[in-house]
This record gives structure tokens, sequence and C-alpha cells, in this order.
């Protein structure tokens, strides 16, 4: 039996749960809009998902694209599907988003397309990468060189936090647009 939409903190904002979309999404009136970034959505999606990534996000287009349908936003863990919902709603009307996201949809054993093979290193453990080797690196200097390169590992730790504590990486949004991590890249 499916689980009932819930309020949320903003009484528009509904949410819903991952057996509820999926029942509303076979029924056909509902369209998901995952609001990741393209690397993401490239790299995991809900079947049938709409891309149109928070940083580019465009109510006014999705509501002549969509209107009439239920429109159900969607991230990784819940919190930019919230924002976009909030930038999408119209005074009084009804919004919804994917309680806790795609994490919630993996973990409640829905299916998640994934590409049949992965071409490249996924964003995220690119930011690991290039972090750690510019911690790496600016410890080193900062030891033999002279101790002003110590910035550059407290500003990379600085960044981390900030990604941590807010869901938005610079890095990881910088990475993205290199040109190996561009949606369709035969590399």
């Amino acid at each position: 039996m499916p689980t009932a939409t819930t309020p949320s903190k903003n009484a528009d904002l509904i949410d819903v749960a991952p057996d509820l979309l999926e029942q509303w999404a076979k029924q056909g009136d509902t369209v998901i809009v995952d609001v990741r970034e393209d690397f993401e959505h490239a790299e995991e999606r809900i079947d049938g998902a709409e891309l149109m990534p928070l940083s580019k996000f465009d109510a006014a287009a999705l509501r002549a694209r969509h209107g009439g349908h239920k429109v159900v936003f969607q991230c990784r863990s819940g919190r930019r599907s919230a924002d976009a919902a909030g930038r999408y709603a119209a005074a009084g009307e009804k919004v919804f988003h994917l309680t806790g996201g795609i994490e919630a949809w993996k973990a409640s054993g829905r299916p998640v397309v994934k590409p049949a093979k992965a071409n490249r290193i996924p964003v995220m453990r690119q930011v690991q990468i290039v972090a750690g080797s510019l911690v790496a690196v600016g410890v080193a200097l900062g030891a033999f060189v002279h101790p002003a390169f110590l910035v550059l590992p407290g500003f990379v730790g600085c960044g981390l936090v900030f990604a941590g504590i807010s869901g938005w990486c610079g890095m990881a949004m910088l990475l993205g647009k290199i040109p190996w991590n561009k949606v369709g890249s035969a590399s």
C-alpha cells in the first residue's frame, strides 16, 4: 500500500514517498523532474525523470511544458528538490518533491537507470582526488618551501566543510564542465 503524502515545513510543499511516486508515475499524469546536475543525472537516474538542473532552473518553461500534470521534484537527498519546488510554486498551489531524493528511492528497493559501462571516474571521486592532491601539495610546499603555502590546504578544507554543510560543491561544478565530464562525451 503506498505511503501517503505528508506536508513539509513549507505548507505548499508536499513530501512524496518513493512508493507513492512510483504509483503516480505508472498512472501517467506525473512528471518527475531531476534537479541534480547533468553529470549526476548521467551517472544514475530514476527511469523517465526529466533533467532540469537547479543551476539552470526555469519554472516558467517547466510550467509551460507540463501544465496540468503533477510535477514531482527529485534530487540526491531532498534539499535541492525542495528548493526547486519552492521556486516552482505559485501562490496556494501544491507542489511535490521526493522525500529523501534518489537515495531514498534506491533504499526502498526501486530501480535506477545507470549507463551500461562507466567511461569515466564519477565527478565526486574526481573531487576527492583533486582536493586530496591540493592538500598534499599545499602541506608539502608549506613544509619545504614557505609556510604561506599552507593557505592552500586550509582553503580546500574550508571548501569541503562548506560543501558538506550546504550541499553545494563548487569544485564538482567546475569539474562537471571539463570536456570528459560532459554528458554524451566520448572520452
